[in-house]
């Protein structure tokens, strides 16, 4: 990708008569100003996304009431998308590193890749230098996961195509471990179990997720570590990777993240995102086999002020981890950063 300015995104939403249509088909009806040939290679190129997913296959049937958004105008060449790569006003610190990935400590407030709404200041615009380019993933070169904007904690990033394809395949199959910190409005019982409920599009606001009938199958598995007066702390795994999971989950079940504006939490605790962080991952490296990367994040520094006015908890207690140096396991790799330093180094 160049320098420059990046096009006009584009929207939309599939009507009654579109309803089945492939993809493409679809696109160039819409848009009949770009031909056929010039939506499916824009479509394999990562610039379409259906009710948020990054689709690459034309021939993707389409369902009523799905939205469709569009990356910039289409091309000829779907690399002709143009962005402006400066790094963001926040670091990214670099947990570890080799030549074929990078484990990251993303802060809350940073968008991890261009999408219309944040075209500037995201993780893949600070870590542009360290990836190859990506032919099949020109607006998220090396993303295979994702935390949303206001979640912090660990990911990995590919440097190459081969490390992204094999890094995806493995969180297909349910090989890489994410855990996650979250802080919840409410007292949950039983203190341990597994939320199982689909999740689709809100159908009353179609920039949220929800609990619905017709949605993907979702389960998250959670247990408590403390407990406070109309509070709750807990860890919890993801057996799906829907948008918004764990969020969505907790709030239907009527145990809204603290801090979650979008899903019933509030300004409260000081809170300045919701209290959600991926403190954990784990995964077999994706080229070395025989290598298992075990990775551990402690919680940035704007859990301090909530924790410290809810005090010591009535039950359970905070995990050690909470206050340890963050690391990058096997061979004790030590990263930068310590519990509640949210000023660390990006160093190596």
């Amino acid at each position: 990708m160049t320098s420059g300015r990046a096009k006009k995104p584009l929207q939309a939403a599939v009507e009654a008569n579109g309803d089945g249509t492939r993809l493409d088909r679809w696109l160039s009806v819409q848009w009949p100003e770009w031909s056929r040939t010039r939506w499916q290679g824009a479509v394999r190129g990562g610039l379409v996304q259906v009710d948020g997913r990054r689709v690459t296959a034309p021939a993707t049937p389409l369902q009523v009431g799905e939205v469709v958004w569009v990356d910039g105008e289409p091309d000829e060449d779907p690399d002709a998308l143009v962005l402006n790569y400066e790094p963001p006003p926040l670091p990214i610190p670099i947990r570890f590193e080799d030549a074929y990935l990078l484990i990251v400590a993303k802060p809350a407030g940073v968008v991890v890749h261009p999408a219309p709404a944040n075209w500037h200041n995201t993780l893949v615009h600070a870590l542009w230098n360290e990836l190859q380019p990506d032919p099949e993933a020109t607006v998220r070169p090396g993303i295979v996961h994702r935390l949303d904007r206001d979640t912090s904690g660990l990911m990995v990033v590919a440097r190459d195509a081969r490390t992204r394809e094999r890094l995806s395949r493995s969180i297909q199959d349910h090989l890489v471990e994410r855990r996650y910190w979250a802080l919840i409005r409410g007292v949950l019982d039983p203190p341990a179990g597994r939320i199982e409920a689909p999740i689709g599009r809100d159908p009353r606001d179609r920039r949220k997720m929800a609990v619905v009938r017709d949605g993907r199958p979702s389960a998250t598995r959670y247990r408590t570590l403390a407990r406070w007066r109309g509070y709750t702390l807990l860890e919890l795994s993801l057996e799906t990777g829907r948008t918004h999971q764990i969020r969505v989950h907790l709030a239907h079940l009527g145990f809204p993240v603290a801090g979650d504006r979008v899903y019933g939490g509030s300004e409260e605790l000081g809170l300045r995102a919701q209290a959600l962080h991926a403190f954990h991952l784990a995964f077999r490296h994706p080229v070395d086999r025989g290598v298992r990367l075990l990775g551990f994040e402690p919680v940035p520094g704007s859990w301090a002020g909530p924790l410290a006015e809810l005090g010591q908890p009535l039950e359970g207690s905070l995990p050690p981890g909470m206050c340890v140096p963050s690391a990058i396991l096997p061979g004790a790799v030590i990263g930068a950063g310590a519990c509640g330093d949210d000023d660390a180094a990006a160093g190596r």
